[in-house]
């Protein structure tokens, strides 16, 4: 036993190197780096797919600051995000304010399809409407309307800065604008507008551009600068609100020549979706999620080919969802811009326990994206993700943004209805297959194929079989406090992998750089709270 102990220590004394040799034994005598590669941690011969508490990713090396992170990804082919967050297309997630404050934040929504191709052809134009650059269709009245039609325009749409031309129309002669100051405390709502418009106006000409229209509106003070030609025509204005919100929200996701917010939104496969989608388009769609728990079907092929051939190249496609190679090369080599991916691992989703269908969400990311980025085809992980942690590892495996259902059901955007129970607030939160968004599809004065039930082929089913539950989450507060703490988490997370961007994230994880470490069920316990007799958490 001593000369046992004796020899260790003299063990441990042959070791005793300089420091400054560290780098040069960890070289030369280690013959690959801590953890393990993402090929090795994705050998599902040895373990079998995974889910993103199975592993975690390994620290590297900080050299910056968190400031200098940046979360920008591409979420199809052509469309880029300052932040890689989407919200699902659900009756309880994604409306138009939720679609509105996502693009805000530099994420997108994607508007359900739920309802009647009229009510979301409407959300969609409210989105498109919210914020622009040059507004090139604007409310335009006549001088011989009355104060009336003011009052009852802003207590429609909420605004009444509406420029007055000789004809009523866009391209008339600009006369002059009335403003809510003129109508405020009108009292005889019959009184044409020529009597109260304001006629000292500040304009700039056509062809301006929005950078020096801007800073006109900004020294001017005015709320609204009418763009007119050279013969006092009005042809587009601009607006003072808009330009607010270009300050507080400098990251705020738009299309590049309209300065308006990008807008999503989800259809079926069926034929009347076609006729849907070309209402949407007309409202000012960017793009169209074809909403589908198992995409790789010949009606999803079909309507991305449609797609392409009806509207070329100025409407993005995301296809999905799937999970697998063989799923995503159908729909690629249709046309697809983007895959969503994921089949079963949503909060409210019972998809594989029914059907036994599915895959594990974070082995599901990582094969399909790795194959479609040889193509150029950007992934978005549809699903499984309740925390910063879930998300930056969904990244990690190759996702180019994650769409996320629950965690954004319980924000006060949300259209869910809101609950109290014992002083605690709640949000109503259900599958797009449950019963119930199955039973709403079902008293749509439309046929059933562009609602729920046309999303599981099963329209026509006798009996309905459940893919998701309905229930309750608790409320978080607004988007606009969340999606912060997320972006915010992202770059800490980042920081501490020792990659500056989500770009260097992938090439990192691509060439091994990026390392991983599986988790036993006692390592998932250790890292998670532990030890207290009661604790609460807030995360921000």
């Amino acid at each position: 036993m001593i000369s046992r102990v004796q020899k260790i220590n003299t063990s441990s004394e042959s070791k005793d190197l300089d420091c400054s040799s560290a780098m040069a034994v960890l070289e030369s005598e280690y013959q690959s780096p801590d953890g393990l590669s993402v090929n090795e941690l994705m050998d599902s011969k040895v373990q079998g797919g995974l889910t993103y508490n199975d592993f975690l990713v390994l620290p590297g090396y900080i050299d910056f600051l968190v400031s200098e992170v940046t979360l920008e990804s591409k979420i199809t082919k052509k469309v880029t995000l300052k932040t890689p967050f989407m919200s699902s297309p659900m009756d309880t997630v994604t409306e138009v304010e939720m679609a509105i404050n996502m693009a805000l934040q530099g994420g997108i929504g994607v508007i359900h399809h739920n309802c009647t191709a009229e009510e979301q052809a409407e959300m969609v134009r409210k989105v498109k409407k919210f914020e622009n650059g040059f507004i090139t269709d604007p409310v335009v009245f006549s001088p011989t309307q009355k104060v009336g039609d003011v009052l009852a325009h802003k207590s429609q749409f909420g605004f009444c800065g509406i420029p007055i031309t000789d004809t009523g129309k866009l391209f008339g002669k600009l006369l002059g604008i009335v403003t809510s100051r003129d109508v405020q405390f009108h009292k005889d709502k019959t009184t044409p507008l020529s009597d109260i418009m304001t006629t000292d106006l500040v304009t700039a000409p056509q062809g301006i551009t929005l950078e020096e229209a801007n800073e006109i509106l900004r020294s001017s003070k005015k709320g609204k600068l009418p763009i007119i030609n050279a013969a006092g025509n009005l042809v587009s204005l601009l607006s003072r609100s808009d330009l607010m919100k270009n300050l507080h929200f400098p990251f705020a996701s738009k299309t590049p020549k309209s300065k308006q917010l990008i807008c999503a939104a989800a259809v079926g496969t069926r034929p009347d979706d076609r006729m849907r989608l070309e209402k949407l388009v007309e409202a000012g769609l960017d793009i169209v999620v074809l909403d589908s728990s198992q995409g790789n079907s010949v009606f999803q092929v079909d309507m991305i080919k449609w797609i392409k051939k009806t509207f070329g190249n100025g409407l993005e496609v995301i296809a999905g969802n799937v999970v697998t190679r063989e799923q995503a090369a159908n729909l690629i080599v249709a046309g697809a811009d983007a895959l969503r991916v994921g089949m079963g691992s949503g909060s409210a989703c019972i998809t594989q326990d029914v059907m036994a269908c599915g895959r594990p969400q974070a082995t599901a990311v990582y094969s399909v994206a790795h194959f479609a980025s040889r193509f150029g085809v950007p992934c978005i992980a549809d699903g499984g993700l309740s925390s910063s942690g879930q998300i930056i590892k969904a990244l990690a495996m190759g996702a180019s943004a994650v769409m996320m259902g629950g965690a954004l059901a319980a924000c006060s955007e949300s259209p869910g209805k809101i609950y109290v129970r014992d002083g605690q607030r709640f949000k109503a939160y259900r599958g797009m297959g449950s019963i119930d968004a199955m039973q709403k599809a079902g008293t749509s004065s439309e046929s059933a194929d562009n609602a729920a039930t046309g999303r599981y082929f099963s329209e026509s089913d006798k009996v309905k079989v459940a893919q998701g539950v309905s229930g309750f989450v608790t409320e978080k507060g607004s988007l606009r406090e969340y999606i912060p703490y997320l972006t915010t988490a992202l770059q800490h997370s980042l920081q501490d992998m020792g990659v500056q961007s989500l770009d260097s994230l992938r090439a990192g994880v691509n060439s091994g750089k990026v390392r991983f470490e599986l988790r036993s069920s006692g390592a998932i316990r250790e890292g998670d709270v532990h030890g207290f007799t009661s604790y609460e958490k807030r995360l921000y």
